[in-house]
């Protein structure tokens, strides 16, 4: 590749990956602020607010293990060029927009994955592929949602316990002021395991380019910039998603909202510390459905739900098969492997 056109590229790619942080945020706002404002505990303009604070602030809390993970993780780096790179975002980006367009509580997560799975192999074939860490996410995909499900579930039987003899006004006015508590959490978490993703991509695009010194790793430049973009992302809001996520699938109260932020905080705690890159969306869908399954299985609507299952199943596929293609028309309009 030209000298005079390597650098321009490399900083047309950051920025699509800045993008689809960006669109990450703004895709996944809805699972940190669902359940805070269908309890109204806060108005929306507040809760996004609030939400992007926590996601930027999140690089203070985790070390860069899911960005480890994705970097090197999913398919082997030595692979990895701007092309891929390059499919691998379009596959993401496309899938996320028409999630968002649909109103669809689709994973950005596994979009990504999905996007760098379909690039590299479309390079490369199936060899390429490091089957230890696409397994982990693989496996999350089950695990992240029945974890936080199980905890939300756990802490409205203990909360109700801890609460019998409790006036529903008491209850319902301590738990309002606790939700801020939860919330925040799950911000942190969110905030934690998603903008590492992005993170992740840039610094191997960097490694592969041969400008990080020491191996790989992951700059404080791209660190704070993916932190950003992922709250003014989320300060935008996707409020299709946050009216599925937070009055489609159930009806919350704070007691509800509590228990569910709080499961899902502690799936997602455990996740980054692992570095496994989980769905934040099928993270805190497994939480609500919990939380309304503990009141009776029939407050849950199963078939919004089903329908939620059904995109999750399809994403990965999906946002793979976008990004071979976007790998295949950027050949054809002279871009080489």
């Amino acid at each position: 590749m030209d000298a005079t056109l390597a650098l321009p590229l490399l900083y047309g790619l950051i920025a699509v990956a800045l993008l689809f942080d960006f669109l990450n945020g703004l895709h996944d706002a809805a699972n940190s602020i669902a359940t805070i404002v269908s309890t109204r505990v806060l108005r929306p303009q507040y809760a996004v607010a609030w939400a992007a604070f926590f996601n930027f602030i999140a690089f203070l809390f985790f070390g860069l293990h899911v960005a480890q993970t994705i970097g090197t993780g999913i398919v082997d780096a030595a692979v990895i060029d701007p092309r891929v790179i390059f499919g691998a975002l379009t596959g993401a980006i496309v899938w996320n927009l028409v999630t968002w367009g649909l109103g669809i509580p689709s994973s950005s997560s596994h979009a990504l994955v999905g996007g760098i799975l379909g690039a590299g192999t479309a390079k490369a074939g199936f060899g390429v592929i490091v089957w230890s860490g696409l397994g982990k996410t693989l496996a999350a995909i089950v695990l992240s949602p029945a974890l936080g499900m199980v905890l939300a579930l756990v802490l409205v039987l203990i909360v109700s316990w801890v609460f019998a003899r409790t006036t529903p006004f008491t209850v319902d006015s301590t738990f309002r002021w606790l939700q801020f508590v939860s919330a925040s959490l799950y911000s942190l978490g969110h905030g934690g395991n998603d903008a590492q993703k992005t993170m992740g991509i840039i610094a191997v695009l960097l490694y592969s380019q041969g400008l990080l010194q020491g191996g790989f790793h992951v700059p404080l430049w791209v660190v704070l910039s993916c932190q950003a973009a992922m709250a003014l992302g989320t300060l935008f809001g996707g409020w299709r998603i946050v009216h599925t996520m937070g009055s489609k699938i159930t009806r919350l109260t704070p007691v509800q909202g509590f228990c569910a932020e709080t499961g899902g905080a502690i799936t997602l705690f455990l996740a980054t510390g692992l570095g496994v890159p989980v769905s934040t969306t099928h993270t805190i869908t497994g939480a609500i459905i919990g939380v309304g399954a503990a009141r009776r299985t029939s407050a849950v609507r199963w078939g919004v739900a089903g329908n939620i299952v059904i995109a999750w199943v399809v994403t990965l596929p999906a946002a793979a098969l976008i990004a071979a293609l976007a790998y295949a028309a950027a050949g054809l309009f002279g871009w080489a492997a």
